[in-house]
């Protein structure tokens, strides 16, 4: 059911050669490398159907307007959101949470109010809070996590008051692979009237995501980590709550009648789509969704998940090996030092050995203080990952190890 050499064919990238070595690639938690079906619907659509989209009553407008609104509903299907109205595009899981910050923060926020954030956040659902901290003066609390790098659930609910206003959470840390109970936790910020936005861009690639079960009021996340292209992404917002605020940019398409003294403002999802949008992006974002979706989530979900046991087995023996999170329930992810060895000199030697991994921070510079290290090397697996570049790694480790 699951043939891993027939999908790594659709990655033409996979076949490549770096410093005369098959490219291992295990950097997919920064980006994911997309098959040819993504690749050649967009190329495509630039040859063909290439005309700005909702402004044109020409033909290839109004084909162009399809293709672009028949991604959304692909995107709806993939989330089961109830609607595509819930559906707004961005550039990417950054400015989705951006967007939610500001606008909730305009609309229900003031000096005092409270966000609460958890410890292994990425940078991108801190900076932007801080932001609005900046302007608005609110409060940011933080849930801790402990030392298998679970968060502290006792510790979250202790967090809300009657200054909360709403709870912005990572679905999987990207640096430890822990994946978080989020329903568990939506349940307890609805249980004190509270909202949640949730960062799905490491969740969303590796296992199915259901907004109705969910019960999420936002989730975020990334085309180009899910196989689909680089600069386009996705918020999930429910309807009632997507209504009440106000939008995040000026401009076309996002209004109804504009004149010098008001303008009012078009109906969901459009109040948040100010300007020409990537409407080539998005037609690559809905062909990435149906390749992942033909594979079945599950399936994918299940080869990563025996991939990463194998890789954690395997990394276990290796001497000095220190792995960084030891959640009961974690991804694809496996971040580790070994040894006294720096992590960019990890990384630089593996690379020259063909193997891309991450090296650093991780844009989570608050979780290493915690972890109390400086950075990271980190594996990130991917659905057209195999045994054998477990294996490449395992013995590139070892081999920079012994230069040591």
């Amino acid at each position: 059911m699951y043939d891993i050499q027939e999908i790594r064919k659709d990655f033409p990238i996979l076949g490549r050669e770096v410093y005369g070595r098959p490219l291992v690639y295990l950097d997919n938690g920064a980006t994911t490398q997309k098959p040819r079906c993504v690749v050649e619907a967009m190329t495509d659509e630039y040859y063909n159907v290439n005309a700005n989209v909702h402004r044109g009553v020409h033909f290839l407008s109004q084909q162009a307007t399809e293709l672009h609104e028949a991604a959304r509903e692909t995107v709806r299907r993939f989330l089961n959101a109830r609607s595509p109205a819930e559906i707004v595009f961005t550039r990417g899981t950054t400015e989705s949470i951006n967007l939610v910050a500001s606008c909730f923060g305009e609309a229900f926020m003031r000096e005092g109010d409270e966000v609460i954030l958890s410890e292994m956040e990425h940078h991108s659902n801190i900076v932007s809070w801080q932001l609005l901290q900046a302007r608005k003066g609110i409060k940011l609390r933080v849930v801790p996590i402990n030392d298998r790098g679970e968060l502290m659930l006792d510790e979250y609910e202790r967090l809300f008051n009657d200054r909360t206003r709403i709870v912005s959470v990572t679905h999987v840390s990207n640096v430890l692979g822990t994946v978080n109970p989020v329903r568990r936790m939506i349940d307890i910020a609805h249980a004190h009237g509270v909202p949640v936005l949730v960062d799905g861009a490491q969740s969303t690639p590796h296992f199915a995501v259901d907004m109705q079960s969910l019960d999420a009021d936002f989730f975020a996340f990334s085309g180009h980590k899910i196989y689909g292209p680089t600069g386009v992404g996705v918020l999930y917002g429910k309807e009632t709550w997507l209504d009440r605020l106000p939008p995040y940019m000026g401009g076309g398409e996002m209004i109804r009648h504009v004149t010098f003294g008001h303008t009012t403002f078009n109906g969901l999802p459009f109040k948040f789509e100010a300007g020409t949008p990537d409407y080539v992006a998005t037609t690559g974002l809905a062909r990435a969704l149906d390749y992942v979706s033909a594979l079945g989530m599950d399936n994918i979900y299940s080869h990563e998940q025996e991939l990463t046991r194998y890789a954690l087995e395997r990394m276990r023996r290796i001497p000095g090996m220190r792995i960084l999170g030891q959640a009961g329930e974690r991804d694809a992810v496996i971040s580790f030092l070994v040894g006294g060895i720096h992590h960019l000199d990890m990384g630089t030697l593996l690379d020259r050995l063909g193997i891309a991994v991450r090296t650093g921070h991780h844009c989570a510079e608050p979780l290493m203080r915690r972890l109390g290290v400086e950075g990271t090397v980190r594996a990130s697996f991917a659905l057209y990952n195999t045994r054998s570049e477990v294996d490449a790694l395992v013995e590139g480790i070892e081999r920079v190890a012994k230069m040591f």
